[in-house]
């Protein structure tokens, strides 16, 4: 597939095209890219035309001018969708960070031109926290509340070089402690961001995909997504994790093209 750029408020950003047939827009999940899920694509490729898109940040797209916050990249998805792929009706497939687009976009206007949608390993609904997440949450604000009552260029330069000790990096997760700038806020501006409240007013017939061993969302997450969705399925899937398309490829496929199926044989 050649990539393909598109242009949304001066940033651009890869995206790839490949199959025939109805659309089915394909996001990935964090820290990952448009090439993780272009084995799926190709597999989906004879029942779907399939859109793949590194998100700003994300694979071949460099990254955001500013930190971003999931409403900005579902901005950018929704403008993508109209820009790029301008159809009637899509489907779309998403995982881990993609459903926390996916999830905004069903919460807004755009959703009438969403058809099916299939998610796995998805992000964005609280998680169980285990006490040694409460231990650095609460150490984290041991350490910045001397900070608070400097006035702001001390406070800021303070901070920053509260954030470049060990102990500091030592607190974060592992996505966390890879990123710097940017990316490092936009993160924080995501995964603090919970979005239990937007599944009741989804209408959306919705397949979910799971992997049994899943450590990143797990198991439980999936429980909670089907609960609160009104139309939503689950299905396991046994020696999988989070990347369940590929710790079980030949089943994960089979199970979306039953779901999916062509058009022409949904009408029939």
């Amino acid at each position: 597939m050649d990539q393909q750029t598109f242009t949304f408020e001066g940033n651009s950003a890869g995206w790839y095209k490949t199959g025939t047939g109805k659309p089915l827009l394909i996001l990935h999940g964090w820290g990952s890219s448009s090439a993780v899920m272009t084995p799926l694509a190709k597999s989906l490729s004879d029942i779907r035309t399939c859109y793949l898109v590194d998100f700003p940040g994300f694979g071949n797209s460099p990254e955001p001018d500013e930190a971003w916050d999931v409403d900005k990249y579902t901005d950018f998805t929704e403008a993508f969708i109209k820009t790029v792929i301008k159809e009637d009706s899509i489907d779309i497939l998403v995982h881990s960070y993609g459903n926390r687009v996916l999830l905004k976009l069903l919460n807004r206007s755009i959703r009438d031109i969403i058809d099916k949608i299939i998610i796995t390993g998805g992000a964005g609904l609280k998680p169980k926290r285990s006490a040694k997440y409460y231990f650095r949450k609460y150490t984290a604000k041991v350490l910045k509340a001397p900070f608070s009552i400097l006035p702001g260029k001390l406070r800021e330069k303070g901070l920053e070089k509260l954030r470049s000790t060990k102990l500091w990096k030592s607190l974060g997760s592992s996505d966390y402690k890879q990123l710097s700038g940017t990316m490092r806020e936009t993160f924080v501006k995501s995964v603090t961001e919970y979005l239990d409240d937007l599944l009741p007013g989804i209408e959306h017939e919705a397949l979910l995909i799971w992997g049994k061993t899943d450590t990143a969302t797990p198991l439980d997450q999936a429980f909670k997504m089907e609960k609160g969705l009104k139309n939503g399925v689950l299905v396991q899937i046994d020696n999988a994790g989070h990347y369940a398309f590929l710790d079980q490829q030949e089943q994960f496929i089979s199970i979306c093209r039953a779901y999916l199926k062509p058009t022409n044989q949904q009408r029939s």
